[in-house]
């Protein structure tokens, strides 16, 4: 977890150094372990909501394991390739890899996919307590099923600001029956097919399809089907817990609710959270999250766990599993109708809970003052050559053959464009509110340049996607940092005024955070993690569509790269 200095007033070497220090403290530390763990990665027909399809297993399971580890524990993760006909990568999201840049599990950006019949070795440092995930980075396996929760432990010892009796978790998916290849192709289609709405909500792996619905493909479907049993919780009265919560899911935005049970918001992406009562938790693609639970309802009847997609129009059912009080049966189906959650269209509901998610009092690591650079992105739908295609400030990016990390080090400057990324876009003059009058655009592979320890500014813009009066929500997340969120706003962002509205007090630090629909969201994060990183929206179509981008900062002090991340484009 975050450590209670102030950097208030830190110049950025100090800053870096701070920094590193820190780490080095999680590295030596005496009780550090090592977890091997052994993975095999293949496809298997299984059932998470009553249909039968192939699922991306781990070891035969989706979701994957999920995996314990302690602060400064160092975990080895030998990863083999049976899919046969397809590369893999996994990412560990919200680790930050300080020192194993290779390991952050990015293809095209920080090595070469793990081909098939092959396997490959991540080991890098848990350096921050927390919750955090893991999911496949390649192409759009991640809605395949290859995904994970990921815990990391405080030092024995260690006192947080908050008490529980035990802990549970929730893993949140969106499911859906097609495979992924048929997703991949009608995005990429001239004529356009969009994923459409997911098919099943999934709580730990666990949802429940309505067969009926399964027209020509009954003999797929069997609502008998022990995988698809509703995912149980027991607990006891009288007990407080923390669920640690993820969502992992490709598309859609959650709300999530405990019938007749509060939630106090305690930790965001690995960090402390002044203590936040709610009825709702959302939760968006790529955010974790711990709540405290008291279990002091009636014991004489379970209760519904309920997600519910917002911010995009519901076709899809209530996930639903089940908070079950022992001693009853875990499967004791509660007496109610599930809730339906928040009002799935309340944008105001939805940014009034961002904006209240702040560093706990004890835990401030106060942002830089000022900054060192702005850059301006504006996220928008368009068109090349007639494919459907997101854009940041009108340029749509793709990966390259060769990843960055690899091409950077080794200065292979000709697999990638040296032309430099935008840094803004015609703010005052873009209407965001209107369809673009001349939707086309062009793709690139370029990058953005950032010198190493600066402080870097971030205002992700929303705009009207090529449909009237729409604008969707979209979830950035950052690789190898952590960002201050410094603000949302509604409308245009404007960089004389918004400024100065910043919280510089108690800003959250995360690495996944909202664009809420015809607004902005303001980022502040220090350059100090040698490498190159993603930094993209994590609903999968969009990101494989082109909404994203790059930062490089100080690559040359990146440690020699192991053979093992080559072996595609110019790098075998």
């Amino acid at each position: 977890m975050s450590s209670s200095f102030s950097h208030h007033g830190l110049q950025a070497s100090q800053y870096t150094i701070l920094f590193f220090l820190s780490i080095c403290l999680a590295f030596f530390n005496v009780e550090a372990k090592v977890h091997h763990l052994k993975w095999e990665i293949k496809y298997e027909f299984k059932s998470p909501d009553c249909f039968k399809k192939l699922a991306i297993t781990i070891n035969g399971l989706t979701p994957g394991p999920t995996v314990t580890a302690t602060q400064g524990d160092t975990l080895v993760i030998d990863v083999t390739n049976s899919l046969l006909t397809e590369n893999v990568a996994i990412h560990w999201h919200g680790i930050r890899q300080i020192g194993t840049p290779w390991s952050d599990g990015t293809e095209g950006v920080t090595q070469c996919p793990v081909q098939p019949g092959d396997t490959f070795t991540y080991r890098f440092v848990v350096d921050r307590a927390g919750t955090y995930m893991y999911h496949a980075h390649y192409g759009m396996q991640r809605s395949a099923g290859l995904n994970g929760l990921i815990r990391v432990l405080v030092p024995e010892g260690t006192v947080e600001p908050f008490e529980y009796d035990d802990e549970r978790h929730l893993l949140l998916n969106d499911w859906w029956h097609k495979s992924t290849y048929e997703q991949a192709a009608g995005l990429s289609s001239p004529t356009f097919e969009w994923v459409g709405e997911p098919q099943s909500l999934l709580i730990n792996g666990r949802g429940k399809y309505n067969c009926s619905l399964a027209a020509g493909a009954m003999d797929s479907c069997n609502k008998e089907n022990s995988e698809c049993l509703p995912e149980s919780l027991t607990v006891v009265q009288g007990k407080t817990y923390r669920f640690r919560i993820a969502s992992v899911a490709s598309l859609s935005a959650f709300n999530l609710e405990i019938e007749g049970h509060i939630m106090t918001i305690v930790e965001a992406d690995g960090h402390y959270v002044e203590p936040v009562v709610v009825k709702n938790l959302n939760i968006y693609s790529g955010e974790t999250y711990s709540v405290i639970v008291k279990a002091d309802q009636d014991n004489s009847s379970n209760y519904w766990v309920a997600l519910n997609v917002v911010s995009r129009k519901p076709n899809t059912a209530t996930g639903t599993a089940i908070l079950n009080y022992y001693p009853n049966h875990p499967l004791k189906s509660p007496p109610t109708v599930a809730p339906v959650g928040a009002l799935w269209n309340d944008t105001a509901y939805r940014v009034n809970q961002s904006k209240s998610i702040v560093s706990h009092h004890s835990y401030i690591e106060a942002p830089p003052r000022t900054t060192d650079r702005t850059i301006i992105l504006l996220n928008t739908q368009n068109k090349i050559n007639g494919h459907m295609k997101w854009a940041i400030n009108n340029v749509s990016f793709t990966l390259p053959t060769t990843p960055y990390l690899i091409a950077m080090k080794n200065k292979l400057h000709h697999v990638f464009s040296q032309k430099p990324a935008p840094e803004t876009y015609d703010y005052e003059n873009y209407d965001i509110h209107t369809v673009l009058s001349n939707p086309n655009t062009s793709s690139s592979n370029s990058i953005y340049k950032l010198g190493f320890s600066s402080t870097v500014d971030i205002i992700l813009q929303n705009a009207n996607t090529l449909s009237p009066n729409n604008s969707e929500t979209h979830p950035w997340h950052l690789h190898g940092h952590d960002f201050w969120v410094l603000g949302f706003g509604k409308n245009k962002f404007d960089p004389k005024v918004d400024p100065k509205n910043y919280n510089l007090v108690n800003p959250i630090q995360r690495n996944t955070v909202p664009l809420h629909p015809y607004g902005w969201t303001a980022l502040r994060f220090s350059a100090n993690n040698p490498g190159v990183w993603a930094f993209h929206c994590h609903i999968e179509a969009h990101f494989f569509m082109g909404m994203g981008v790059v930062f490089e900062a100080g690559v040359e002090k990146v440690g020699k790269l192991p053979k093992s991340i080559r072996g595609c484009g110019e790098s075998k």
